[in-house]
């Protein structure tokens, strides 16, 4: 004869915690760290504020938590893996902003670099918060310098500084998305991927 049925668990803490986080990561980087209020993220992703506190007892470990996981797997889809996938660099930074412009155009708005959006606002002003998002950074960085130092063993860019050309491409393209998230138009993005195109073209192996 059967026992007597199991009570179903009706509650999910990770599938709370995650809706969290995912709510958080599209208001930071939509609408900005600063202006978004606990009050704001326990509406939006339908949780108590009991619930919310019991995963996220501060913003602060919330906005760690985006860094560390969405922001993260962010940078890791748009860029790490593509270039790192990429014959060379230049094919690979061709084939991010094809990418990128083409899903911009789609939804229609621009909510710049994820990245960007939370070192220049929170991390600016919280060390924690620094450290999580200069380290995606250097991830960020020393995989596009791998890239180009390989490329350059195969006999390309051969006048590049591997690092300071990567923080560059980087730094073009971060500003870029910010100048596209103020105008909402993809227009400053394209231009960008033009002339990062040109700067890799420009970097011949033949001695002058």
């Amino acid at each position: 004869m059967p026992g007597p049925l199991k009570k179903r668990r009706s509650n999910d803490p990770e599938g709370v915690r995650k809706r969290i986080v995912d709510t958080a990561f599209n208001a930071f980087t939509t609408r900005g760290y600063g202006v978004t209020t606990v009050q704001d993220l326990k509406a939006a992703a339908r949780v108590t504020g009991g619930a919310f506190s019991h995963h996220f007892p501060t913003k602060k470990e919330l906005g760690l938590a985006v860094l560390n996981g969405n922001v993260t797997d962010a940078v890791e889809e748009t860029w790490i893996k593509p270039i790192s996938q990429a014959k060379t660099a230049s094919d690979g930074v061709e084939a991010i902003f094809t990418k990128i412009i083409r899903e911009l155009d789609q939804q229609g708005f621009v909510s710049g670099c994820p990245l960007g959006n939370l070192m220049s606002e929170p991390a600016a002003q919280d060390g924690a918060m620094r450290q999580a998002a200069i380290a995606i950074l250097a991830q960020w960085r020393g995989k596009l310098a791998q890239k180009i130092r390989a490329d350059q063993l195969a006999g390309h860019y051969a006048h590049l500084d591997a690092e300071a050309a990567a923080i560059f491409v980087i730094a073009s393209y971060w500003g870029a998305m910010g100048i596209a998230k103020a105008s909402q138009s993809s227009s400053a993005v394209k231009d960008c991927g033009q002339e990062l195109l040109r700067y890799l073209d420009f970097c011949p192996s033949q001695t002058s």
